[in-house]
């Protein structure tokens, strides 16, 4: 018997498998899980991601961070001046994803050590 797992997302039930594929759902693609690590040290502009992101469209950039305002992940300040400014931060909800973050970039240094040490042999 197959479990589904539910979900409420932009007034659609999504139904998911497993569990995991409702994390994937949020985090999924190349640059959401990087925007969230650069968002951990601090709130950013997005001129300041995309320094960080020099491989990111800007496009690409603007759609993620909607996506992931759209998640509840991300939280969107505009401060009414000239010219406008925009500020993005981890909602709370973005902050329950820290230990997966926190994983993930622990895993990646092992990786990379492990991949750097096959190319010196």
């Amino acid at each position: 018997m197959q479990v589904l797992f539910s979900a409420y997302k932009e007034e659609n039930s999504v139904a998911y498998n497993i569990p995991v594929e409702a994390t994937l759902d949020v985090i999924g693609g190349k640059w959401k899980v990087v925007i969230m690590c650069h968002l951990i040290k601090g709130e950013k502009r997005t001129s300041e991601l995309k320094r960080l992101m020099p491989g990111i469209t800007q496009k690409m950039l603007t759609q993620q961070l909607r996506e992931l305002e759209s998640d509840g992940v991300v939280n969107r300040t505009v401060f009414e001046q000239v010219p406008p400014k925009v500020v993005y931060s981890l909602t709370e909800y973005g902050w329950s994803l820290r230990p997966i973050l926190d994983a993930m970039c622990a895993w990646g240094e092992g990786h990379i050590d492990l991949t750097s040490e096959k190319a010196v042999q």
